[in-house]
C-alpha cells in the first residue's frame, strides 16, 4: 500500500503473461537428474559457502593479540572477531543487541540464514553439533540478550536482505544494479526500523527501556508509517494509458 503511493512504484502492475505447454507426466529420468542437481547444488553451498564461512569465524574467534603478540587467545574479547565486530555493533544499541557477539551473527547471516544459528555455536564455545532447538547454548546466549532485545534480533534476522545466492538471483531478475540496490537496501531499512520499534517500544511496556531519543525516534517511525498508509494516492493513475481528446480531434 505504502509503495503503490509512490512516483516510482504508482498505476497499475505490469501483468506478467506465461503460456504454460500441454502437461505430459514427467520421465523417471529427468525427475532424478533434476532432484540430483538441485540436491547437489545445496551440498555444494553447504560445503564451500556455509563451511568456508564457518572455518574463518573459528580463525578470527580463535586468534587475536594479548600481552601485544599476535597468538591464539583464551578470552574471545581479545580476538581478532570481537575487536572488528565491537567497531560497529554500537549500530544495533538501539535495537538492544549491541554487542559484538550479536553483530557478528547478524553479518554472517547475510551470507546465509544458517549461518546465525552456527555463528552462536562457534562463539559460544559449543563444538558438537547442535540440537534443532539449540538447548545447549542457551544459558550462554541468555546472558547477552532479554526476552525483548531477542525478539528485536530474530526481527531484524527475519526481515533483513536475504542470503548472498538470493541476492544474486534478484540482480539476475531485475537485470539493473540500481533497482537491485533499491531493493536490499529497502529490506534492510525496513528490518532496521521494524525491530526498533519492537525494542524501544516493548521495553518501555515491559520496563526494561527508559524514555529516551531512541523512543522518539520509535514513536515517529510509527507516525510516519500510519501517515504513509493513509495518505492519499496523487499518483493514482499516472502510469496508466490516457487517451488525449484534444490531439485525437485534430489529428481528425
Amino acid at each position: 500500500i505504502i509503495l503503490k503511493k509512490t512516483k516510482l512504484f504508482a498505476g497499475d502492475p505490469a501483468p506478467f503473461v506465461m503460456e504454460l505447454p500441454a502437461y505430459h507426466v514427467p520421465a523417471w529420468g529427468n525427475v532424478l537428474r533434476a532432484t540430483w542437481e538441485r540436491g547437489w547444488s545445496f551440498i555444494k553451498r553447504a560445503g564451500t559457502v556455509i563451511l568456508a564461512a564457518t572455518i574463518i569465524l573459528w580463525f578470527l574467534q580463535g586468534f587475536g593479540f594479548e600481552n601485544g603478540a599476535f597468538t591464539m587467545v583464551e578470552d574471545q574479547d581479545n580476538s581478532i572477531l570481537a575487536i572488528v565486530a565491537s567497531a560497529i555493533s554500537w549500530i544495533f544499541i538501539p535495537q538492544g543487541f549491541g554487542n559484538w557477539r550479536a553483530t557478528v551473527a547478524s553479518i554472517s547471516g547475510l551470507i546465509a540464514k544458517e549461518n546465525v544459528v552456527g555463528t552462536f555455536g562457534v562463539l559460544y564455545h559449543y563444538a558438537d553439533e547442535l540440537s534443532e532447538n539449540g538447548d545447549e547454548i542457551w544459558p550462554e546466549v541468555a546472558a547477552s540478550f532479554t526476552a525483548i532485545s531477542a525478539y528485536s534480533f530474530m526481527i531484524f534476522n527475519l526481515l533483513c536482505a536475504p542470503c548472498f545466492a538470493a541476492m544474486g538471483a534478484i540482480k539476475r531478475e531485475m537485470n539493473n544494479g540500481k533497482w537491485t540496490a533499491i531493493a536490499i537496501g529497502y529490506m534492510c531499512l525496513f528490518a532496521y526500523c521494524a525491530s526498533l520499534v519492537v525494542y524501544q517500544i516493548g521495553g518501555l511496556i515491559t520496563g526494561e527501556v527508559g524514555f529516551n531519543f531512541f523512543t522518539i525516534v520509535a514513536i515517529a517511525i510509527i507516525a510516519f508509517t500510519i501517515y504513509l498508509l493513509f495518505r492519499p494516492n496523487k499518483y493514482e493513475g499516472v502510469n496508466e494509458v490516457q487517451l488525449d481528446s484534444k490531439k485525437a480531434v485534430a489529428s481528425k
